[in-house]
């Protein structure tokens, strides 16, 4: 028996509970806390007509609805509110219930309260869902019960109760996940951090904060995995209670996975292990093998090296990060969507050996370009952009190669993906990479990097 979601599923029975948000995490969410007992109250700036029949639905459930431009304003006289993920804690509105004696939570923070499985849980700017996919993978390949949640995957809560001490559950948590969080899992990896969604923060100093909630609430039973190639990362190791294990792709740590002659090295209390050479890893990449090191590192012991070889040797990727498309006359594209930021487009490009036509730009996270510029004009044979940020790139590679004396590589604009497609297209020749990285987010032009991708997957295999 879960006592923990007994004892909760009494507590919240007859609340007034506030679910803000009517998206896909919420709408479980909100089915289940009615289940219990609550009584709900989903608020959503969207209309009615905007769900599609989905509000009669759950109105049949006895939720009630505070929708549209006003939907805040209505927010009063609640014992908790759950926010969802993006939404700021500190709105008047929500200020205003919390100081009259209000919870505020989320769905993912009560989740991590309830789950009586072992929890693994991921963050970080750039290689969040392959790190947490390639744990998934290799804790189901050692044959334990998993569960995938978080940015990836499902929600969870609404299956808390199908879980047991012997499962597994593996998170991909954001910054606005982690942003009020107060309970840490039982293995926490940091990928990396660098400035990112700096639209919905208010400063890097508070990006930084809240990624520091994965590991703040651990204790000397726990783990932590962190990128001691990365200053920000490599800065919380004082702050650590839980064991730590640190990976790099530089230099050898004393604890943890590094890189010699060209093999991950596991070194464990003075004890080394080769595990793979890099050239049998099936990820493209080095930011891909400091993944694979990461993940490695957050199943350690848990799962045998035997079964790490395999997945490392098997594992093909995650949809829109650096995925094949197609060859078409001899030239290969690639969708990184996903690449929402100028680090993540960094490590994309670095991944092939060169001779890439690249399609970038999209919607402004206030995010500075300064740091692709370089890499840019080292790997890039030809830049085609479309989007908010598109000034914002070509603004900073002119400033690059000005400043160095370099000769540009030709730049070309689109107002649209399926004009970007083409343009690039011409730009390219047999042998070379067209890819789409677009270092920005997608919602200039889409609802999510998602559709951004599969867009330009449709587009890509429509060329005739």
């Amino acid at each position: 028996m879960n006592r923990a979601l007994e004892t909760y599923r009494e507590e919240i029975r007859g609340k007034r509970t506030a679910v803000l948000g009517f998206g896909i995490s919420n709408r479980p969410l909100a089915r289940t806390l009615a289940q219990w007992g609550a009584e709900v109250t989903v608020f959503d700036k969207k209309e009615e007509q905007a769900f599609s029949g989905l509000v009669d639905e759950f109105k049949e459930l006895g939720i009630e609805f505070s929708l549209g431009a006003d939907y805040l304003d209505r927010l009063s006289g609640f014992d908790i509110i759950f926010r969802t993920p993006g939404m700021r804690f500190d709105l008047p509105q929500i200020q205003r219930e919390t100081s009259n004696g209000a919870e505020l939570t989320s769905e993912m923070e009560t989740f991590m309260k309830l789950c009586p499985a072992f929890i693994y849980a991921v963050t970080g700017s750039d290689g969040k869902t392959t790190t947490t996919t390639l744990i998934y993978e290799m804790l189901k390949q050692e044959g334990y019960h998993c569960y995938l949640g978080g940015n990836i995957g499902t929600p969870l809560l609404d299956r808390v109760h199908e879980m047991n001490a012997d499962d597994r559950v593996v998170l991909e948590l954001s910054s606005f996940q982690l942003h009020t969080m107060k309970h840490s899992p039982d293995v926490a990896v940091i990928t990396n951090i660098s400035p990112n969604h700096l639209d919905i923060h208010k400063s890097m100093e508070e990006y930084i904060s809240a990624k520091t909630n994965i590991f703040k609430y651990q204790n000397e039973s726990n783990r932590i995995v962190l990128n001691y190639d990365n200053p920000r990362t490599k800065s919380f190791i004082p702050l650590v209670k839980a064991s730590l294990l640190l990976f790099s792709s530089r230099e050898e740590c004393t604890c943890g996975a590094f890189i010699r002659s060209n093999r991950i090295v596991l070194r464990k209390q003075e004890i080394e292990e080769e595990i793979i050479p890099i050239h049998e890893i099936r990820l493209p990449g080095m930011h891909n093998v400091e993944n694979l090191m990461a993940a490695m590192l957050a199943v350690t012991p848990d799962v045998s090296t035997d079964t790490v070889r395999f997945v490392a040797r098997t594992f093909a990727g995650v949809e829109h990060r650096s995925e094949f498309v197609r060859n078409f006359k001899g030239i290969s594209f690639y969708n990184d969507s996903i690449g929402s930021s100028p680090t993540r487009t960094i490590a994309s490009i670095k991944a092939f050996a060169g001779n890439v036509v690249l399609i970038a730009g999209g919607y402004d996270k206030n995010l500075c370009y300064d740091e692709l510029a370089p890499v840019i004009h080292e790997r890039v044979k030809a830049l085609v952009l479309l989007g908010a940020t598109a000034d914002k790139i070509e603004q900073a590679y002119r400033i690059f190669v000005e400043k160095s004396c370099f000769k540009p590589i030709p730049i070309v604009r689109a107002t649209s993906m399926q004009e970007a497609v083409e343009r690039a297209y011409n730009l390219a020749h047999a042998g070379d990479i067209v890819l789409l990285s677009p270092a920005s987010a997608s919602f200039d032009m889409y609802p999510n990097f998602q559709e951004r991708g599969n867009h330009f997957k449709q587009i890509v295999n429509g060329i005739s």
